[in-house]
């Protein structure tokens, strides 16, 4: 049998799924930074997953964040001439 490769995703494709998924659940990390953990649609599913995170590494801080501006290129009006 032939394995097959995962399709690889696109920067555009990324980006208009990062669109779609506006709640984030975010690690803090030292130094001001953070870790975008996943990306869900609905703020529910990301509260669940964010208790089972809680429990399974306590020692990490977690947190629910609203992304609503993901740039989309060639988002808004073009203009043709």
């Amino acid at each position: 049998m032939i394995p097959r490769e995962p399709p690889s995703e696109t920067v555009e494709n990324s980006a208009y799924r990062n669109h779609l998924h506006p709640w984030c659940i975010i690690c803090l990390l030292p130094n001001m930074q953070r870790g975008v953990i996943a990306r869900y649609r609905r703020r529910n599913h990301a509260e669940s997953h964010l208790s089972v995170l809680k429990r399974l590494s306590p020692t990490f801080t977690y947190q629910i964040v609203f992304d609503p501006h993901c740039p989309l290129e060639n988002q808004g009006t073009r203009y043709e001439q």
